[in-house]
């Protein structure tokens, strides 16, 4: 089984967007780089090919859920 972790991301509009990638230390990185670069927006891509891009100063929360297995087919 593949393991995924989800990511919940708190706008200021008090709206969440969840997604679920493959690597939580890669988003956390990519995060902190795109902080510190002092970037506008955060393009991360999920476990299906889909891009997401954030504006970071709409950020207010970010939540990382611990890795969990996804299960495949019937179960």
């Amino acid at each position: 089984m593949i393991e995924t972790t989800k990511v919940r991301i708190g706008i200021e509009s008090a709206r969440e967007l969840e997604i679920e990638i493959d690597d939580d230390t890669d988003f956390e990185k990519a995060l902190e780089e795109a902080l510190d670069k002092g970037d506008n927006v955060l393009w991360l891509t999920d476990i299906r090919g889909k891009r997401h891009g954030m504006l970071l100063e709409k950020i207010a929360f970010v939540e990382i859920d611990k890795p969990e297995e996804r299960a495949v087919g019937f179960s």
